[in-house]
């Protein structure tokens, strides 16, 4: 279930990155003034998702097809939100190893067993051939956001709106800079400490990135979390500046520089981790 404390991670892609189909569709929704604002977003999924799976969560619901849109350059980038598909992952995510009995009582066998049939036909390969490679274009954390996002981004990318009516911490990167950046840390990161658990989620989220088209732009995105920080938290706020610096500490050979600046961001993230148990 989308949560309202979370984090967003999303490529926005060009048109031209989509099938024909997909790209009439997407023209006319964007024509029809359909597209979400990444403040609505996050509510409008989680009343789909609820809405759709109804009191039984006996069906995976055929979930609206929405997207947010972007114009960079007069160019219309798209980050579709393939809700339907997300949905269906986190059932199966759920049973995993857990005792059936459990599993059950939460995901259903039947609505199982539909969510293995919807991500069977998105990896298949007669929609690879018909529609490209499919692609989630967001990623979702929940209370906090993952350190290894930080390295995609550079603190003079930062959007940062604080008015009483609209709060929103943000940043927009070409995916070409992100792509570099994650090349670096790796370069980094394999030689100063191997494959650590650090080393192999930099190098997933590479991995991800060179799913999506060379135009395309990537967005870090607070979302909700800023409704649990104050006004000076967010603008005194440096983390990809953090890491960075960590990442300079480690490729010069200073593990001292690099642990303090890791345990900096930890303990300022962790705070906010911890929030979720109160709640």
């Amino acid at each position: 279930m989308p949560s309202l404390f979370a984090s967003y991670l999303r490529v926005y892609e060009p048109l031209t990155a989509f099938d024909r189909e997909r790209q009439v569709f997407w023209r006319r929704y964007v024509r029809e003034g359909r597209a979400v604002a990444p403040q609505e977003g996050p509510v409008r999924q989680r009343t789909a998702v609820i809405e759709g799976l109804g009191a039984g969560w006996t069906r995976l619901p055929d979930l609206p097809e929405e997207a947010y849109v972007l114009e960079a350059d007069d160019t219309l980038l798209v980050c579709p939100w393939n809700l339907r598909l997300r949905v269906a992952e986190a059932a199966l995510s759920a049973r995993d190893g857990v005792p059936s009995v459990i599993a059950d009582a939460f995901v259903p066998p039947v609505l199982a067993g539909q969510a293995r049939a919807v991500v069977d036909d998105w990896r298949s390969g007669a929609r690879v051939l018909e529609h490209g490679v499919p692609r989630v274009h967001e990623q979702i954390a929940t209370w906090g956001v993952p350190l290894r996002w930080f390295v995609f981004v550079d603190l003079g990318e930062r959007e940062l709106v604080l008015r009483e009516e609209r709060r929103s911490l943000r940043y927009r990167t070409e995916i070409s800079k992100a792509r570099r950046r994650a090349s670096r840390a790796l370069s980094v990161l394999r030689k100063s400490v191997g494959d650590a658990p650090i080393t192999e989620a930099v190098e997933e989220g590479a991995r991800w990135l060179e799913e999506f088209h060379p135009r395309s732009v990537v967005e870090l995105d607070y979302g909700g979390l800023v409704d649990l920080l104050s006004d000076t938290i967010l603008e005194d706020d440096d983390s990809p500046g953090l890491v960075a610096a960590g990442l300079a500490a480690l490729s010069r050979g200073d593990a001292d520089g690099a642990t303090e600046v890791y345990e900096n961001l930890v303990t300022r993230w962790r705070a906010i981790q911890l929030l979720e148990r109160c709640n």
